[in-house]
């Protein structure tokens, strides 16, 4: 059975982990078959990304059903398994957009973490449970908790170990948005759907420069000359066009150039 399934209608792509018995934690070979389902996703020219989990919770992490503490070589498994795909996730040149409910911990914390965006059910469980079995945050957790919610609120819950819910989450600004459990999967979908209706040249363009800002810290005259290249890329380009035409003839634009 498929550890993940891969759903591409019209310009909006679902990629849902399907290991519920597991709480949708995952090994290398779900791990390949999520590279290979973004890979697939990005082929398919979908124009918004959903990531969501099947069962009662979006990932537990790592499946640690076979871990050897012992002997294993956890920096292989980090640098070889997950940490291309948290990679390929977080580069992807799609808008993506996760849906965050029970669990989302650690390799699932990282991948939740490396979507453009993160709607969180009210009940969902977010944190670094690390401390409490003598490991380290990792799958870019802390890159995305000092952006997030800033150094001293990070090492406070990597000290802790504490768990948080999705309102909490939402008030530190570790998630973009809090809902009903029951709404998670409908509001995040018409979010996705939403997105794939703009102008995705234009938005992946903004996705490039706060990457930049992100990975190497762009100066605001670096900002300033990523924002005219990319507004000289898109001037002339048919969602371009439409979009300034639309307004001019106040009318609703209508966009639908390459993703």
């Amino acid at each position: 059975m498929s550890a993940v399934e891969l759903i591409v209608d019209g310009s909006m792509a679902e990629l849902i982990m399907k290991r519920p018995e597991v709480l949708n934690s995952l090994d290398e070979q779900a791990v390949e078959e999520m590279s290979g389902a973004l890979r697939e996703a990005e082929a398919s020219g979908a124009r918004g990304l959903l990531l969501r989990g099947e069962g009662r919770g979006f990932s537990a992490g790592r499946d640690l059903s076979t871990a050897s503490p012992l002997t294993e070589d956890a920096y292989a498994i980090l640098s070889g398994v997950f940490n291309p795909l948290i990679a390929q996730l977080r580069n992807l040149p799609i808008p993506t957009v996760a849906a965050v409910h029970g669990p989302c911990l650690g390799v699932g914390f990282g991948l939740a973490m490396a979507c453009d965006v993160v709607i969180a059910a009210r009940k969902s469980t977010l944190g670094s449970p690390f401390a409490n079995i003598g490991c380290v945050l990792d799958s870019g957790g802390h890159l995305a908790l000092v952006h997030r919610v800033g150094a001293h609120r990070a090492l406070e819950l990597i000290y802790t170990a504490e768990l948080i819910n999705g309102e909490r989450a939402e008030q530190i600004g570790l998630v973009n948005r809090v809902v009903d459990d029951d709404a998670l999967v409908d509001t995040a979908q018409e979010m996705v759907m939403s997105i794939a209706k703009g102008p995705t040249q234009a938005l992946l363009e903004s996705k490039r420069i706060i990457s930049g800002i992100i990975d190497d810290g762009s100066s605001l005259a670096e900002v300033l000359e990523a924002e005219a290249a990319a507004q000289g890329r898109m001037a002339g380009t048919p969602d371009y066009v439409e979009g300034i035409t639309a307004f001019l003839e106040k009318r609703k634009p209508t966009f639908n150039g390459p993703a």
